[in-house]
């Protein structure tokens, strides 16, 4: 099946033409120090209200004390796909030292994005996920209080899907759709707006 945008997306720019969210990754990729080193260059880059760059992540390489911390506190439809990519990125925000918690969060999630789509041009793929458990990953990972997790990056690139379980399988297989504009573009009175 080709991961190919929807047709309605032809018309956007790369990487974004071409991002999509694998979940069955090569579990014998490395990952070198530079390519992490740029994604996480990508996520400093990204808008900040204030400049507050309130986003932290977690580094967590396959096989490194991080993930071997973090991966049992993964949900069951995560813990089989995770554990495979070459490197998972666990997000949090500051909750203190920013004035606006809402805007840290949001501020976190184009730090996200931008390592998503540095990562596709990379000829990686990339995987947000947010189903694990936030409070224990934490303490495992030594997260200081003032930081929140949020969510989850997995990278790598994409492996064989004949190796891993049926469920994880079935995801390669799902259809890409998303709503269309008059679901998500509103103008006055909420009404659907209209170019």
């Amino acid at each position: 099946m080709s991961h190919a945008p929807m047709p309605d997306a032809e018309r956007l720019a790369e990487p974004m033409r071409s991002r999509w969210s694998p979940s069955v990754f090569d579990a014998r990729h490395v990952i070198g120090d530079a390519d992490v080193e740029t994604l996480l260059t990508a996520a400093v880059w990204a808008p900040s209200a204030g400049n507050s760059q309130p986003w932290r992540f977690v580094v967590a390489p396959r096989g490194s004390a991080a993930h071997t911390a973090f991966v049992p506190h993964l949900s069951r439809g995560n813990s089989g796909w995770v554990p495979r990519a070459s490197l998972v990125l666990v997000a949090g925000c500051e909750v203190v030292d920013v004035k606006d918690a809402d805007t840290a969060r949001y501020d976190l999630g184009q730090a996200a994005a931008h390592v998503t789509l540095q990562a596709v041009a990379m000829g990686l793929h990339a995987h947000q996920f947010g189903g694990f458990d936030k409070d224990a990953a934490a303490v495992a990972l030594g997260v200081p209080a003032h930081v929140r997790l949020m969510a989850g990056i997995a990278v790598g690139v994409r492996g064989d899907p004949a190796e891993v379980p049926e469920r994880d399988r079935e995801r390669e297989h799902r259809e890409r759709a998303r709503r269309p504009l008059g679901e998500v573009a509103m103008g006055l009175g909420w009404q659907p707006w209209r170019p």
